[in-house]
Formats: structure tokens, C-alpha cells, sequence
């Protein structure tokens, strides 16, 4: 199981690389393995202002629909937009190019209430 070091997690299975006053945001491979092949995603548009464990986007697999929670509270400045013709990237490459959303961060403190690597293959039972 692949799970980064330098990310914070949610126990709803998003990820959070911090780079600077901004964030990327996904979802962990954990997740994208569970949902399975990936057909559509539903991001935020750019300058909504997402609020931490609230919902913000969607992922549709050929199984389930499943909403994404924002793991940090900011204004999304940025949307991965090769996911419109090409959903199947954050099956295979979750931490990379299946990215889903870049905020700018309004509370950065929030960072430290996430998951540590640790805490979240813990928490998924990862060996």
C-alpha cells in the first residue's frame, strides 16, 4: 500500500500536500482502490471557498458515486482539468497526476488536526 510520508490524511481518505500558503488536495489510493475504475469527477469550481470535513467534490466509479470532503478550509484556486477527459488518472496515479484541487489555505493550523502516514495506514489496517 502507498502511503507518502510528507501528506496528511483524513479518515475519509483524502490527502493534503501543503506548499506554502497553498494545498493540493486528492483522494489516497486506498480510496481509489475501493471505489475501483474511476469514470467521472465532479470538482469545485475555481474561487469557491471549501470549509474543512465538508463536502466539495464528487467521484463516480462504475460501482458508486462517492463525495469528497475538504480536508482543509481555503479558496480553490486551481481544478485538475486532464480528470475531465481522462477520470482513469486518479486510479493510476493518486498522489501525482490524479490530483483533484489547489486551495489557497484561510486557516493553515487546520494541517496539524490531519493524519500523520502512520496514523492513517493505522487507521485503514495497512501493514
Amino acid at each position: 500500500m502507498n502511503i507518502p510520508e510528507q501528506l496528511r490524511y483524513t479518515k475519509s481518505h483524502e490527502w493534503v500536500r501543503v506548499e506554502g500558503a497553498e494545498a493540493v488536495v486528492g483522494i489516497t489510493d486506498h480510496a481509489q482502490r475501493e471505489l475501483t475504475d474511476i469514470v467521472f469527477v465532479e470538482l469545485p469550481p475555481p474561487g469557491k471557498l471549501v470549509e474543512a470535513n465538508k463536502e466539495c467534490a464528487v467521484v463516480e466509479s462504475v460501482k458508486t458515486a462517492s463525495d469528497i470532503y475538504a480536508p482543509v478550509s481555503g479558496e480553490v484556486i486551481a481544478v485538475n482539468t486532464e480528470l475531465e477527459n481522462a477520470p482513469q488518472l486518479v486510479n493510476q496515479d493518486p498522489y501525482g497526476k490524479g490530483w483533484l484541487y489547489r486551495v489557497r489555505l484561510t486557516n493553515p493550523a487546520e494541517i496539524e488536526s490531519l493524519l500523520t502516514a502512520a496514523q492513517y495506514a493505522a487507521h485503514i489496517g495497512a501493514k
